[in-house]
């Protein structure tokens, strides 16, 4: 592929991490960031420009006017607030796209502008608990899905040029309508996010003043509700700007609700099985070679003899051979878990050499 000249506006681990490897699959592209504070660099820019990830910062968008493409990596509300200024600076074959997990209003807002010849939607499904272009990396992406959903109005070179650009990161792309996307974002991690939500709120409101029920909700009930950890800022503008797909997969789970309390009212053996069964079967199906919307966990469990030092023992042979641990406790309430150790990896890799080399010991290791 010919040297890109890409812009960015909105510069943290999202952006950061696509500046990244643009940069690793060719050192002459040229990548550009717009720094929105007139008064200062921010530290992120000012990092990547230190490590010639960005060549140089322009506080005027004017600056973009000879980009191939551009990134809108603020968040959604924001980058349409962009697309007015946009419109007047970029040049006819300039590529416009986001890094958003809602697409339908950032669609609307291209097609109220006429920018639809430019616009390609973009939505890489990686990311981390922690944000900033400092903890960004160039494989963030790699093996992630990354979802393209261009305007009907794009040529099929900018999409076969984004498409492989990419391909060309690590990341895999696959193309839908932005209405699709959003439905598919709702059903999988919108809804999903409400409804770990609601279960921890449940239990908040349900527990009595001696928090019985918090000291039993470790194991399986802390696992399903995990995503309720999410930025609450964040949430609450997914739902404030996907609402109508949200509402309708929530009516449709209601609906399944429903349906079970009716079962349970009528003891209804057969739906019960059923619902259970279908459940399991359809989950177990579900691969996990690739990254999906949902940030994944890479954790472990093993056996561990109750005694002074046990834990230690392993941390300190995790730690001699370089493997980090994100997270590391005894589970007290296993009841539908293996093992009496859970701990807690950053990446596949980490947990696969923790692995090899706990069973090299003879520990006894359960993964999911």
């Amino acid at each position: 592929m010919d040297d890109l000249i890409a812009g960015f506006i909105g510069f943290g681990l999202i952006g950061g991490s696509i500046a990244r490897s643009l940069k690793d699959i060719n050192p002459k592209n040229t990548l550009i960031a717009y720094n929105y504070n007139s008064n200062k660099l921010g530290t992120g820019l000012k990092e990547a420009l230190d490590d010639k990830v960005l060549d140089f910062v322009y506080q005027d968008l004017k600056d973009f006017s000879e980009c191939d493409i551009i990134f809108l990596c603020a968040p959604v509300l924001t980058n349409i607030t962009y697309l007015s200024t946009l419109k007047n600076i970029i040049k006819v074959d300039c590529i416009l796209t986001d890094v958003g997990s809602v697409k339908g209003n950032i669609h609307k807002a291209v097609e109220d502008l006429g920018l639809q010849q430019h616009f390609i939607g973009g939505h890489p499904m990686a990311g981390s608990e922690k944000t900033g272009y400092h903890h960004s990396h160039s494989k963030l992406l790699e093996n992630a899905y990354y979802i393209l959903t261009p305007c009907n109005e794009v040529s099929v070179e900018k999409i076969e040029l984004l498409y492989q650009l990419v391909k060309d990161i690590g990341a895999i792309p696959l193309i839908l309508d932005s209405g699709e996307h959003d439905d598919i974002t709702a059903a999988i991690s919108h809804v999903p996010h409400i409804i770990a939500a609601g279960l921890v709120n449940l239990v908040r409101e349900s527990d009595d003043s001696k928090e019985k029920m918090r000291t039993l909700a470790a194991g399986g009930f802390k696992d399903i509700t995990r995503i309720a950890s999410s930025s609450p800022v964040m949430w609450q503008n997914i739902c404030l700007t996907n609402t109508d797909s949200i509402k309708h997969f929530l009516n449709r789970y209601i609906t399944h609700l429903q349906e079970v309390y009716q079962a349970l009212e009528i003891k209804d053996e057969d739906y019960l099985y059923q619902y259970f069964d279908t459940a399991g079967e359809y989950r177990d199906s579900i691969p996990n070679s690739s990254l999906g919307m949902m940030k994944k966990v890479f954790e472990i469990y093993l056996d561990i003899i109750d005694e002074a030092g046990a834990i230690a023992t392993i941390a300190t042979l995790l730690a001699t051979n370089i493997i980090s641990i994100k997270n590391i406790g005894i589970i007290h309430n296993r009841e539908f878990e293996q093992g009496v150790l859970r701990i807690e990896f950053y990446d596949e890799q980490a947990k696969e050499k923790a692995v090899d080399l706990l069973k090299k010991y003879r520990y006894t290791v359960y993964e999911r």
